[in-house]
């Protein structure tokens, strides 16, 4: 029977980390790989191909966290821009003030659930035990 598929957690992941950094009175910064594809960001603020951006209620306007993209207007040198980033870009949501918060990996980096038991991914287990009695 095939295993239930379920869609990524990082949406919902940097929706807790932003408010749980803004409750504690914090700046939440997103850091993006701006070479992703649909990274529409600024060039004057990539370096390094990657862009940091301060995404606290008094920073941006129209903020939306959603499950497949980041949307928000902001101003850099005074120019409004529209802001938009696929989720699955962000590299870390954290906390300026003390870095607290997460990094994210490849969504191929997650963990494998355990075998079922019984099951066809189950290990054949051995017919005795590898420890002797020692007297």
């Amino acid at each position: 029977m095939p295993k239930p598929e379920m869609t990524t957690n990082r949406p919902y992941l940097l929706r807790a980390l932003h408010q749980w950094i803004v409750d504690n009175g914090m700046t939440p910064h997103l850091l993006v790989d701006a070479k992703a594809d649909g990274v529409d960001v600024p060039a004057q603020v990539v370096q390094n191909d990657k862009v940091i951006l301060n995404i606290s209620p008094n920073a941006v306007q129209g903020l939306d966290l959603g499950n497949e993209w980041i949307m928000m207007d902001a101003r850099f040198s005074g120019k409004p821009h529209q802001l938009s980033i696929p989720v699955t870009a962000v590299i870390a949501v954290y906390a300026r003030e003390n870095g607290q918060g997460m990094m994210f990996t490849d969504e191929t980096d997650a963990l494998q659930p355990p075998p079922e038991p019984n099951g066809s991914d189950s290990p054949a287990k051995p017919d005795g035990s590898h420890l002797k009695v020692v007297k």
